[in-house]
């Protein structure tokens, strides 16, 4: 059973090895209510998930070190794993899905563990790592589902309200439901008034539907680049925890969760993973009614695949509004380039690429199409664009008529 000694007891033991991470005041990150950053990215291992790991592992008996430990994980609680593995002199084997981000695979092997890559899913690496301590006898660290992991995690809710004792509320992300379960148990126990809320990415959201059907579900498939947080079934204990001490929970999609690691990257120099960009995400699109509230976003972790970063850059980009196509049909004659490019000048955006189409089956034989990806302030400067280009009598393709 969990209590909140057990919880103090953890902030004990991982005073000497998790770092106490800094709540940041974040004002640019929403006009609307008062956002403070709890910054689990800039943890020893890039995530939180190092407290409830070594946690567990410093409760296990000499019996269970004995015999090694294996886990599973998409990458965070394997780093978390292994350096209390290191720490600890126990032999670690971590199994992995083979989708995981390369930086996070080979930051595993650094702390010393062996590494089995499981094709597919996290379940199904979770899988693996159960008929492997069959077979083996080795001690499992479950990332999410148990006590002591849980209270582990559960040190991060006793620092935030040490650091903001009067917030009104917490947004957490969620994936097998472990931070979740330890952050809200330790709020509502001190802080009963506190909100806190569940964010998963809509492409895996197990806990989402297990919550509102009240049910324990397994998911068919996940899809999202939340590599983190992407889990088909949340654990029994976590569930009822969730059910019990969270007071809402929903989705956001992948280009909300792009758009609010640009939004950390730019106006608070952060750089996080999806996983950990999801409860900024939902405070940003306002998945809550958090008006004049002081809000606490859990930022669980920074342990993106850099290669894989521009993309979502890009997507943050279309997201907010600050990179936009704009198709013209135009007569296919000398002069018509400059004409469309000085009106983009004129209103201040910025051209990044030019693809000019004379073979489009869907255009008159004389004519052309003019595809311009342009650079804007905002929403507002690129539908101004769009509205001087009409003005001068250029139709746009794809375009509504105003």
């Amino acid at each position: 059973m969990l209590t909140l000694d057990k919880i103090y007891h953890a902030a004990y033991v991982l005073r000497e090895v998790a770092r106490k991470t800094d709540l940041i005041l974040a004002p640019e990150l929403s006009r609307e209510n008062t956002i403070y950053l709890k910054t689990e990215n800039l943890q020893v291992t890039g995530s939180f998930k190092l407290r409830g790991a070594y946690y567990k592992i410093s409760q296990l008996s000499e019996e269970e070190k004995a015999h090694g430990i294996i886990a599973c994980s998409a990458g965070n609680h394997a780093q978390g794993v292994a350096l209390a593995s290191q720490k600890n002199n126990i032999p670690c084997l971590i199994c992995m899905p083979d989708g995981a981000p390369i930086s996070k695979v080979e930051a595993t092997r650094k702390y010393g563990a062996e590494v089995c890559l499981v094709k597919d899913t996290y379940d199904d690496a979770h899988a693996k790592a159960l008929e492997i301590q069959r077979e083996e006898g080795r001690t499992m660290i479950h990332p999410f589902n148990d006590e002591d992991v849980i209270a582990g995690q559960g040190t991060i809710g006793l620092e935030i309200l040490e650091q903001l004792s009067c917030a009104d509320a917490v947004i957490v992300p969620v994936g097998g439901g472990g931070l979740i379960s330890g952050v809200a148990f330790a709020i509502k126990s001190l802080n009963p008034d506190c909100k806190v809320y569940g964010v998963q990415a809509a492409g895996a959201p197990s806990m989402y539907k297990a919550i509102k059907e009240q049910s324990m579900i397994t998911l068919d498939s996940v899809n999202t680049f939340a590599d983190g947080i992407a889990v088909k079934q949340p654990g029994d204990i976590t569930y009822e925890m969730v059910s019990q001490y969270v007071d809402d929970i929903t989705v956001v999609s992948e280009d909300e969760i792009a758009a609010a690691i640009l939004a950390l990257m730019e106006k608070q120099k952060l750089i996080s993973e999806g996983a950990g960009a999801v409860s900024v995400a939902a405070a940003m699109f306002n998945k809550f009614d958090l008006h004049g509230k002081k809000v606490v976003c859990l930022v669980s972790g920074g342990n993106i695949d850099v290669s894989f970063l521009n993309r979502v850059v890009t997507r943050g980009l279309i997201m907010s509004g600050r990179r936009t196509t704009i198709t013209v049909e135009l007569a296919d004659r000398p002069g018509q380039l400059l004409s469309v490019s000085e009106i983009i000048s004129r209103c201040g955006g910025n051209v990044v690429t030019v693809y000019h189409d004379r073979s489009d089956p869907n255009m008159a034989i004389n004519s052309c199409f003019l595809r311009v990806v342009i650079e804007t302030r905002d929403r507002e400067q690129a539908a101004q664009i769009k509205q001087e280009l009409v003005k001068a009598g250029m139709q746009l393709v794809g375009e509504k008529p105003q």
